[in-house]
């Protein structure tokens, strides 16, 4: 696009350079650039003239505003005498020209005459259509300096004064901001040593935590077995008849021992991934045959008159390489809590091989009470349960859940949930079809 011609000036002598640069400086003003912004066009203007009268006399300088991707641009071009033909205009003017301007092109004209065309972008409330560039030549003309190398000299003293006050002030503030840094680092450090303290200490406590699960489990699966083994033997008569409330009595201690059990197998399981102490068993894993002896092992929970558990075929038979007795652990859990919060319906258990990611997801899906959003996350919390009568009805240990998301990130896996209240849940395991490796 052409642009709009503010002003042309020849460059016929020394004092040329002095009215170039008086000239550069006076149309930005108009223009509506800054201070900074005018000695910036004005130096650039008047080292590239110098250079362009050093190869000659009987150059010349062009003002123009030019459009440039939506807005517009002050264009100074700066050609040499006649008599420079072949020549280059010298290093420090052209560097300097690039240091101070937003563009800078050098071409040669038709002739091989050198010219440099210089850039700087006008401020984005400044736009100069027809009227307002005639203003500006009328202004020019009415304006018109004189070319006073004193004046100038005086005037260049000036802004140098007003530049150095300026980057004085900036070098005050750089300081203050440099002080303001070291103060925040070394509170960072000190933070940061905090935190590091506190690490070490909820790591010894972590550890304390998981020794004493240990090592308490340990300790109470003895007795447990005890119990368990001598409600057994009086439930099966081996020391005398029983009456019935005696029965009965032996009965609620026999349960509360497994679920007791229950929780201290579950308590053992969670302190020993914690630990790091559980071992892998990898082998290969044909889903058929794991969902045929999980079918056998969870028949006695199934009341068929009021819930259906159906085990899906699988689409595929190709066996994946993992540890089963850990997926049938996860998987036992979520299916014995599908059985438990469904009073109607049925209970699925599928599984899908994902060929393009290479995994295998299992998925328990119920006709259950479901399970609020709120909630979703508070599940898989140790300890943590859910407010319901079936709830009570049923209880837990609260560890299942957590223990089956810490399996399955043992396993290279997660668990995914999908619920809603009064329409049931999918529970899935994503599983990857080889087992990863573990360091150490």
């Amino acid at each position: 696009m052409s642009g709009q011609r503010i002003l042309n000036v020849s460059l016929a002598g020394d004092q040329d350079v002095v009215l170039v640069r008086q000239r550069a400086r006076q149309v930005s003003a108009l223009l509506g650039f800054s201070q900074q912004d005018q000695v910036r066009i004005a130096t650039a203007v008047s080292e590239v003239a110098r250079g362009a009268c050093q190869l000659g006399f009987g150059g010349r300088a062009a003002f123009l505003v030019r459009e440039h991707a939506g807005r517009q641009c002050l264009e100074m071009t700066i050609a040499a005498g006649s008599t420079a033909v072949g020549a280059s205009l010298p290093d420090d003017a052209v560097v300097t020209a690039h240091r101070l301007m937003d563009e800078c092109t050098i071409e040669t004209d038709a002739h091989g005459v050198p010219m440099l065309t210089m850039c700087k972008l006008l401020p984005p409330q400044s736009w100069v259509d027809g009227a307002r560039l005639a203003e500006l030549g009328a202004q020019l003309a009415k304006d018109s300096p004189v070319a006073n190398s004193y004046l100038e000299v005086h005037q260049q003293n000036q802004e140098l004064v007003s530049t150095l006050a300026e980057l004085r002030e900036r070098q005050e503030d750089l300081l203050a901001l440099t002080r303001e840094l070291e103060d925040t680092n070394r509170g960072i450090v000190a933070l940061y040593a905090e935190i590091e303290d506190k690490a070490e200490h909820l790591r010894r406590a972590d550890e304390m935590k998981s020794r004493f699960l240990s090592n308490t489990s340990h300790e109470l699966r003895t007795p447990l077995s005890s119990i368990r083994a001598l409600a057994k033997l009086l439930l099966d008569r081996l020391d005398g008849d029983l009456t019935v409330e005696q029965e009965r009595q032996v009965k609620f201690i026999e349960k509360a021992a497994n679920d007791l059990s229950e929780l201290v197998n579950d308590l053992l399981d969670l302190a020993k991934i914690e630990a790091g102490k559980v071992e892998l068993l990898p082998a290969p894993v044909v889903v058929e045959n794991l969902f045929r002896a999980l079918k056998g092992m969870l028949r006695p929970l199934v009341d068929e008159s009021k819930v259906e558990l159906v085990f899906e075929t699988p689409d595929f038979d190709e066996p994946f390489d993992s540890d089963e007795g850990k997926i049938s652990q996860v998987l036992r859990n979520f299916i014995s809590n599908a059985l438990k919060f469904t009073e109607q319906g049925s209970v699925r258990v599928s599984a899908d091989w994902d060929r393009q990611h290479d995994t295998i997801a299992f998925a328990v899906t119920d006709t259950g009470i479901g399970i609020s959003p709120d909630n979703l996350q508070l599940i898989f919390e140790e300890f943590s349960q859910i407010e319901h009568p079936l709830q009570r009805r049923s209880k837990g240990t609260g560890l299942g859940l957590p223990l089956c998301r810490k399996l399955a990130e043992l396993l290279g896996g997660r668990v995914e949930v999908e619920s809603q209240v009064g329409a049931g849940s999918t529970f899935r395991l994503v599983l990857p079809r080889s087992l990863p490796q573990i360091d150490g």
